[in-house]
């Protein structure tokens, strides 16, 4: 339907919207999905494998179909495409850990009273909302959204052709599971990296190092980006996902920090969701102005244009915007 004609079934789908993330939560928990990809495909063999019921699982699989994860084909079931390349725990683009933190008990809390956050401005759960010191949800996020993260990042090194790259110094600023330095260290034998986060978070960080083989060339800083002293010299200084839990003028205080630490033509990299001027599109970046909202006491989803005068402001020279299609991500890179 057109945008002009009214559509009981947008109405609908968004209504219930939060049985769809439940029913795809309880098939990743039950890991559904890779024991289809491993052969049981019907429900009293996956009844067996998952030591469910079969009635539970028959509403759920049939679900499933109705959503476009599964197919069916009497009484078999199979993968759909999509669940076969990101939701089978064997496929090496496996990013089904995600749901873990999106649809964490705290992120789903705020997402409860968004009525209040939206009266009051800012999240509604507490003073600081997910912003806390060393709170666990980072932890939870290291975890879950290092698959998202690593694809994302091998997209960045594409950018930066980072293979080509000479042996860059980088710091990777909150850089929860670590994969955008760890990435780019691992494309690149010549990248050292250094991960500034709160130690909790870098242990998580330290293990997937130890994973894509660059342990040796990554280091930790533990503690708060705004406290701590993020050392100088770097080629390359790594924001990915941060800025937008913080008002301009903290994003400022950290691009002015970011500066500092930066040699002589040294370069910022921003990752984020920068939705268009017009604030139409893309529709994660507008609806990521949401989640922000719920979550963080002043936290937003920045234009290009915001960004370029945040950046202004702390001393950078003019700034690009470029795309990582098909991530719903952007990036923003300045020099100093």
């Amino acid at each position: 339907m057109s945008n002009g004609e009214p559509s009981i079934g947008l109405l609908w789908d968004t209504l219930t919207g939060y049985q769809r993330t439940a029913v795809l939560k309880a098939a990743i928990e039950l890991d559904l999905f890779t024991q289809i990809g491993t052969g049981a495909t019907t429900v009293d063999a996956l009844a067996t494998r998952t030591h469910a019921a079969p009635r539970g699982l028959r509403a759920l699989l049939d679900h499933l179909v109705a959503d476009g994860f599964l197919t069916r084909d009497g009484e078999r079931y199979g993968l759909a495409p999509t669940a076969a390349a990101l939701l089978d725990r064997s496929s090496p683009a496996y990013l089904g850990g995600a749901v873990e933190f999106i649809a964490s008990p705290m992120i789903m809390e705020a997402f409860s009273r968004l009525t209040d956050a939206v009266r009051r401005g800012g999240t509604a759960i507490s003073d600081e909302g997910t912003l806390s010191a060393e709170n666990p949800v980072w932890v939870q996020f290291a975890r879950a959204m290092a698959g998202v993260a690593g694809m994302t990042a091998m997209m960045l090194g594409n950018l930066l052709d980072i293979e080509h790259a000479p042996a860059w110094k980088i710091l990777d600023v909150a850089a929860g599971h670590g994969m955008f330095g760890i990435t780019l260290a691992r494309l690149n034998p010549g990248v050292r990296v250094t991960a500034l986060d709160w130690p909790n978070v870098l242990a998580v960080a330290s293990e997937h190092a130890q994973a894509n083989g660059v342990a040796d060339r990554f280091r930790t800083l533990p503690g708060s980006a705004f406290d701590v002293d993020w050392g100088e010299n770097y080629d390359l200084v790594l924001l990915p996902n941060f800025l937008h839990h913080f008002d301009p003028p903290t994003c400022e205080r950290i691009l002015a920090k970011a500066r500092d630490a930066l040699a002589p033509g040294g370069r910022v990299v921003i990752v984020e969701f920068v939705p268009n001027e017009d604030r139409l599109g893309p529709p994660e970046a507008v609806r990521f102005s949401v989640v922000m909202l719920a979550s963080t006491p002043a936290g937003d989803a920045y234009t290009y244009s915001q960004y370029q005068r945040m950046l202004e402001h702390s001393g950078f020279a003019p700034a690009a915007l470029h795309d990582l299609l098909p991530s719903p991500n952007r990036v923003i890179i300045a020099a100093r």
